[in-house]
């Protein structure tokens, strides 16, 4: 009778005093080191998010953008020998063309403007742009379709080098994935490592406790909240970190997307941040810390006598 009044006694024990630290775990788990190598890594963690996002969003903007486009140069007399009529005529009757129209030469001076500066004498070449109705799986036999159907026209196929920066935005993609899994392994090791020195500090407390009769998911259980506590805290820190960084490179960002860079702080692109995700990595990153916790602690006691 005297051994289960034991057990019983020391189970009670350590959960009345749940609101305390029976085993010493706010030294031995310091609240310093431990929650700085997190932030670092969530740091690293939502940077690798952002990164497979933008990719994402990227790769969906140019499949719907600029691979269902394309240009037909003509020379610049075509616009006054009839042969521009002919031309948005014939184009437009196809079946993969949703829209054709001549580029205004206004238009098309800004945009040579960069390289060729204010030069009105130089003649520039009539400029049709096509919209087409899907992605076409061959865009470079689509391109020779509507040379043919345009004697004198260049033909540029968007599609070609647009599905190169497609795939090159998935590999992105794919490394961003990769640095995310590699962050979670080396926290789950550096959580692992913590958790063992703990274990490691308070060895004499903990065998006695459990000799006494404090159950392995009571004492594992006070590891993983300690755990998830820190890990959390420095999850926490890592991704408000991350925010004002990543804000930064989306207002870098911009131009290339049509946007325009912000002037203050207050004027960077906060709205297009992976907010979702930002706010999931905390907690995240304390539910990997209790886990790992658990499975530290629980494979210990496993091993005592």
């Amino acid at each position: 009778m005297a051994e289960p009044r034991l057990r019983h006694g020391a189970e009670a024990r350590l959960r009345r005093s749940r609101g305390r630290d029976p085993l010493g775990l706010r030294r031995v788990m310091s609240d310093r080191l431990l929650p700085a190598l997190v932030a670092a890594m969530a740091l690293l963690a939502a940077l690798a998010i952002a990164g497979a996002r933008g990719a994402a969003d990227l790769t969906s903007r140019w499949e719907g953008g600029a691979a269902t486009a394309m240009t037909v140069q003509l020379p610049s007399a075509a616009a006054t020998d009839g042969r521009l009529t002919r031309a948005l005529a014939t184009l437009a009757a196809m079946p993969e063309v949703a829209e054709a129209r001549a580029m205004d030469q206004a238009r098309l001076r800004a945009l040579l403007r960069p390289w060729l500066g204010e030069a009105p004498a130089v003649p520039l070449p009539t400029i049709i742009e096509l919209r087409l109705e899907e992605l076409p799986r061959d865009p470079a036999a689509l391109a020779d379709r509507i040379a043919t159907a345009v004697p004198g026209g260049a033909v540029e196929a968007h599609g070609v080098w647009v599905a190169r920066l497609v795939a090159l935005a998935r590999s992105l993609q794919a490394v961003a994935l990769a640095a995310l899994l590699l962050v979670a392994g080396i926290a789950t090791a550096v959580v692992a490592v913590a958790v063992r020195a703990g274990i490691a500090a308070r060895r004499e407390a903990i065998t006695i406790l459990h000799d006494l009769g404090a159950t392995d998911t009571d004492i594992a259980g006070r590891f993983a909240a300690r755990a998830a506590l820190l890990v959390g805290l420095g999850g926490l820190a890592g991704t408000l970190v991350a925010a004002p960084v990543l804000a930064g490179f989306a207002d870098l960002a911009a131009p290339l997307v049509g946007g325009q860079p912000g002037v203050d702080l207050l004027a960077l692109p906060w709205g297009k941040l992976p907010w979702l995700e930002l706010a999931l990595l905390p907690c995240l990153a304390a539910g990997l810390g209790w886990l790992t916790a658990q499975a530290t602690v629980r494979r210990w006691l496993r091993r005592l006598p």
